[in-house]
């Protein structure tokens, strides 16, 4: 069981939803809490609202030399968090450019040069915790999803290998991959979203994976969780007659 008092956390996306829920998690179990996000205010806002000592860094995940000077203002860590997303629902009949690229550039590209602004230290040191936020998504390509689902796919393609690579060493890799929670992005949604979670339980099951030294993945809802994952052994006529 993971002890939390003393431990120094880097929450990448912490402005809003899934990332200010874990980082109340964190902070009322005792870390010290450093949140990041492009919004100075809203960052602020959070800082003065958690129970334990915290701080706030602004950070643009798309701007290499913004994680980096941010990386190195914050200093030594026990843990990095990458939370950071946008999210635009669309199918490739109606390809919107800017947005695709801003889902790779964020969800995907984002993550790699986050983690490559902590990963040094933590290898020199042989010790690290690295959380990345992949998705259900993420398990095979989805219909009106043609950004996201990629760019989650190559998140949780990149903690895997992290994990392969890091077997073994003092630096821990874990993958969470959360189904539809309530926030800000899925309100752009038109559809049902079957099982949807509060950015609070949500959290709840980021904080029992972190806490839980021997788990690399955790996908949930578990129940919902089943079908994207069963879905990887589906034929790809089966595939699409259920998912198109």
């Amino acid at each position: 069981m993971m002890n939390w008092a003393g431990k120094r956390y880097w929450l990448i996306g912490a402005s809003d939803g899934l990332g200010e829920a874990l980082a109340h998690k964190l902070s009322a179990a005792g870390a010290e809490v450093i949140v990041s996000a492009r919004s100075e205010d809203k960052l602020a806002a959070l800082v003065d609202a958690l129970p334990g000592k915290a701080r706030a860094v602004a950070v643009d995940v798309s701007n290499l030399d913004n994680v980096t000077a941010a990386a190195a203002a914050i200093g030594e860590i026990d843990g990095m968090v990458f939370l950071a997303g946008v999210y635009w629902p669309f199918k490739a009949q109606d390809w919107d450019a800017q947005q695709a690229e801003a889902m790779a550039d964020v969800n995907f590209t984002g993550a790699v040069r986050s983690v490559g602004a902590v990963i040094n230290q933590m290898v020199a040191r042989d010790a690290g915790h690295i959380v990345l936020t992949g998705s259900l998504s993420g398990f095979r390509g989805l219909p009106g999803a043609i950004g996201y689902s990629a760019a989650k796919a190559g998140v949780m393609a990149l903690g895997e290998s992290l994990q392969a690579d890091l077997a073994g060493t003092g630096v821990r890799v874990q993958i969470a991959n959360p189904g539809f929670i309530k926030t800000r992005l899925t309100a752009k949604n038109d559809f049902k979203m079957p099982f949807i979670m509060t950015p609070e339980e949500a959290a709840q099951e980021m904080f029992e994976l972190m806490c839980d030294d021997g788990a690399y993945v955790r996908h949930f809802p578990r129940a919902f969780s089943l079908l994207f994952r069963a879905s990887r052994f589906f034929p790809h006529w089966l595939y699409h007659r259920i998912f198109a």
